[in-house]
């Protein structure tokens, strides 16, 4: 079904000037197979041949742009159901969601789909656009009522912050202008919305985590004595003096020194790539976490997941693969199949023997070794996890953990 998604994307671009001339050009060039004779904004992310035949997003397709207040990534992910993983993967890092709906019918199955996978992913914020606005003579009634309708679908699902804001892609209505065919709308358009909505909010600034990427132990004789942990602070603050917890062999120790940019800073947060000094040496390697001991994680090799399955040969319990977490890689079975979630009603299907493509789970999992973690609705820096196929390589699940 297509609700306009790559027209969106495309015309935030086209819109916001942040098409290049020869990318236009060859839109331009492409768009005369079409009959209506305009450019078809769709092609600006649906880049695979097949998406252009069948006219539907298949693949996630990351779009990059900016406006003079604020960076976006885009990524378009595909509605369709058999495309779950792609849409799972694309949304595992976003902090706002997109829901496109048809105006014309309103609050439908992928509606829900789309909105359950959000609620999953415990999704920071959901703007609800109801696209084709044009074609129900931008009626404000009808509008209203799927307002109506999907706020009762957040609400059993749990999902919060959600906006709603009428538009027209394919003509630009409410995309980057305020548009005068619905002068009852009184909030801003999809850009100033996303220029203006705050996302620092989100960040967590309590539960300090710092996985390990790289052990800096320069061999020359002008830094005998330097030994530095670099990584990224994916959560909370650390200042120089703390006592930090080294885990998941649960050394103690205080922060001598804090490197950032090469340069001696007595704090850091969220988001900032660091080099942390300790007081003491340990033994530590990459995928160990640096931790307050204010705020600690948990600690174990047994974990419950949602897990979403990405490969086409099925998940079975007894399975054996590599699970990464942040920067660690320990080995891990799959001991149990709780049950399998219908991505449509929620219902909680049991019994299950073995998980095909695209299906998501809760299942059971026990490491090699201990992990640090956070429940996924609790800290999604540090609840989400892959499994990974020994033999091929390839990341063929996507979890997120739970109580």
């Amino acid at each position: 079904m297509d609700d306009g998604k790559s027209t969106l994307i495309g015309r935030l671009l086209y819109d916001s000037k942040s098409i290049l001339s020869d990318q236009l050009e060859a839109l331009e060039r492409q768009s005369k197979n079409k009959e209506e004779g305009s450019i078809d904004l769709a092609l600006l992310t649906d880049g695979l041949r097949a998406e252009r035949e069948q006219g539907i997003t298949i693949d996630v397709a990351y779009k990059y742009f900016s406006t003079p207040k604020r960076k976006f990534i885009i990524a378009d992910a595909p509605g369709h159901i058999q495309y779950t993983r792609n849409m799972v993967t694309g949304a595992s890092n976003a902090q706002l969601m997109i829901i496109l709906v048809d105006a014309r019918n309103g609050i439908v199955e992928q509606t829900r789909r789309h909105s359950i996978i959000a609620s999953l992913l415990n999704m920071p914020h959901v703007v609800v656009a109801v696209n084709k606005m044009d074609l129900v003579e931008f009626s404000q009634d009808q509008y209203n009522n799927i307002v109506i309708e999907y706020a009762s679908v957040a609400k059993s699902l749990g999902l919060k912050n959600i906006s709603y804001i009428p538009i027209s892609a394919l003509n630009g209505d409410n995309i980057v202008d305020k548009s005068n065919n619905m002068p009852w709308h009184e909030g801003p358009c999809l850009l100033d919305f996303l220029e203006t909505i705050s996302i620092d909010s989100e960040k967590n600034f309590t539960h300090a985590r710092m996985p390990v990427q790289y052990v800096i132990r320069p061999q020359v004789e002008s830094l005998h004595d330097y030994r530095g942990y670099a990584g990224k602070i994916i959560s909370g603050i650390y200042r120089k003096g703390d006592e930090i917890i080294v885990l998941p062999a649960a050394h103690k120790t205080k922060l001598s020194r804090i490197e950032r940019n090469r340069q001696d800073v007595e704090e850091a947060s969220a988001g900032q790539a660091v080099i942390l000094h300790l007081e003491d040496d340990f033994d530590i390697s990459r995928g160990d976490v640096i931790v307050k001991n204010d705020h600690p994680p948990k600690l174990g090799q047994e974990l419950e997941v949602l897990l979403c399955w990405m490969d086409s040969k099925p998940l079975k319990a007894g399975n054996k693969y590599l699970l990464q977490h942040s920067s660690r890689r320990v080995k891990a079975v799959v001991k149990e199949i709780e049950y399998r979630l219908d991505v449509n009603s929620l219902e909680k299907v049991e019994g299950i023997e073995s998980v095909g493509l695209n299906e998501i789970v809760r299942a059971k999992l026990k490491t090699a070794s201990p992990l640090a973690y956070d429940l996924y609705n609790e800290l999604r820096a540090n609840g989400g996890l892959i499994l990974i196929d020994e033999t091929s390589n390839v990341t063929v699940g996507a979890c997120m953990i739970q109580e």
